[in-house]
């Protein structure tokens, strides 16, 4: 387990906060047991923050406790991305719907700078983390121009989940899907740029079908 030692005892949401970074940042993959001792001794506090913490994470979905098994971090199967996709473009499409009449230029400009750095080549792991993270960033940009907060909530909580399954398993196609990815980003900005809500729409909609078939396929060859 690699995480970093706290400096200090802090709150309950500081731990929070480095578990959750821990499970979306591959530290912890789907799956894996989650020892309540160990964890407290490598962040450098005591049990109970931690305890109080893995309830907030089980409450959100991104970890699972089982009373007389454990505690450990939540698997996603083809049927929880199918149910999570569908509700993400219900989101999401309402996000572009708000966004197309409020987002900004700076914001524009942020978005394609965004497409120009997933448009380096992916060669390594570190490059695939930056990649995912730009896309990442990229959509919930596209998400908080809305100026709809607890939309913007809702769609955070939501995508972890999507980051859960992202790390089951390597996907052998991921690398030949990158021109197709950068594509539908395009066409989302270009349709931003025009105010086209309904070419918005309709971008969306085919990307996020698209990226949710795709990480179904993954999950279900990585079974």
């Amino acid at each position: 387990m690699e995480l970093t030692r706290l400096e200090r005892r802090r709150a309950v949401d500081e731990v929070y906060d480095a578990l959750r970074r821990a499970i979306l940042g591959h530290v912890f993959r789907p799956g894996d047991r989650l020892q309540v001792e160990e964890i407290a001794q490598k962040l450098g506090v005591s049990l109970t923050p931690v305890r109080h913490a893995i309830q907030q994470l089980a409450a959100e979905g991104l970890i699972e406790i089982h009373p007389r098994s454990g505690t450990y971090v939540t698997r996603l199967s083809p049927r929880d991305v199918e149910e999570t996709g569908q509700i993400r473009r219900a989101l999401e499409c309402l996000a572009g719907e708000l966004a197309v009449k409020r987002i900004t230029p700076a914001e524009l400009e942020e978005m394609e700078r965004l497409l120009a750095e997933m448009a380096q080549p992916v060669e390594s792991e570190e490059d695939r983390k930056r990649h995912e993270e730009n896309n990442r960033r990229f959509h919930l940009l596209l998400v908080r121009a809305s100026g709809n907060r607890r939309l913007a909530e809702m769609y955070d909580s939501l995508n972890a989940h999507l980051q859960i399954a992202r790390v089951h398993g390597a996907e052998q196609e991921w690398q030949s899907r990158l021109e197709q990815e950068r594509a539908e980003h395009e066409e989302i900005l270009g349709a931003l740029r025009a105010g086209d809500a309904l070419r918005l729409n309709k971008a969306l909609t085919a990307h996020i079908d698209r990226a949710k078939e795709a990480l179904q396929k993954a999950l279900e060859g990585s079974r």
